[in-house]
């Protein structure tokens, strides 16, 4: 049995970036495995299995997709591990943070996610905390130019008002760290494949939610690259325009019952 299993999805990633994502990995005294998926084109980068006798490295040969890539590992390890770890290839954090991730859990068995603090690498903060999105909060972000009530709605949504100092329950931690208690994602059988790139990991914290609790821990902390690819890329664009709709179509676009009573509770 591990402590804690990991996924990292790999696609034409950046090697230096990588290898110092799985350096802070190895750091930890828990028994961990790592698993590394590679979705680029080619098997370049395998030779990253030879780090450490803790990972493996499996080349799809084709973009699988984000939820689904991650799946692969997912309905593989969760009988064997505690807890099981998804996290971006563009992260790293210093020695201990996974064992303050590990204590938090194990202190707190009704939460089922859990994500840290996160900093970009010049050391300022992100706030990666969320509410769930009305179609309004996407689309007015997305296509609607910078002014006052642009800035008013992404302060509601991105909940930048909220005090990041203390612990919180959260309906949206981003995907780029999601800390899971392996019995909990067993539960709600991974990420939905539908959804090939975007709001897989929105998706899969709102089903969590719905049988746990998902917090934002401030005792841990990582440092996250964090790229706005979709609004610097058409293709990727289109892809999380396409990946808004299949959210909105499965959960509600005007009426959703469970997303106004969290927003209520919020008071926004």
């Amino acid at each position: 049995m591990y402590n804690l299993t990991i996924s990292l999805v790999l696609f034409k990633s950046d090697i230096n970036g990588v290898k110092k994502a799985i350096s802070s990995l190895l750091t930890t005294n828990l028994k961990i495995k790592l698993f590394i998926v590679d979705n680029s084109p080619t098997d370049i980068l395998k030779d990253l299995a030879n780090i450490d006798s803790r990972v493996e490295y499996i080349f799809t040969g084709k973009n699988l997709g984000y939820g689904k890539a991650n799946n692969l590992i997912i309905n593989k390890v969760l009988s064997e591990t505690e807890y099981h770890l998804v996290m971006n290839p563009d992260v790293y954090f210093e020695k201990g943070t996974l064992e303050e991730l590990y204590a938090f859990m194990q202190a707190n068995e009704d939460i089922g996610l859990t994500m840290p603090r996160v900093y970009h690498y010049d050391g300022t903060e992100q706030k990666l905390c969320k509410l769930l999105p009305t179609p309004k909060d996407l689309i007015i972000r997305r296509f609607i130019p910078d002014g006052k009530y642009k800035d008013k709605i992404s302060r509601i949504y991105n909940m930048w008002g909220a005090d990041y100092d203390k612990q919180m329950d959260v309906p949206f931690l981003s995907g780029s760290f999601m800390f899971m208690r392996a019995s909990v994602l067993k539960q709600v059988k991974g990420f939905d494949e539908r959804f090939f790139l975007y709001c897989e990991d929105l998706d899969l914290c709102r089903r969590i939610g719905q049988i746990s609790r998902t917090v934002y821990f401030p005792g841990a902390k990582i440092y996250h690259g964090y790229q706005k690819a979709s609004y610097l890329n058409t293709k990727v664009m289109l892809i999380h325009s396409t990946s808004a709709i299949k959210y909105f179509n499965k959960w509600g676009w005007l009426f959703d019952k469970t997303r106004k009573e969290i927003r209520r509770k919020y008071k926004c």
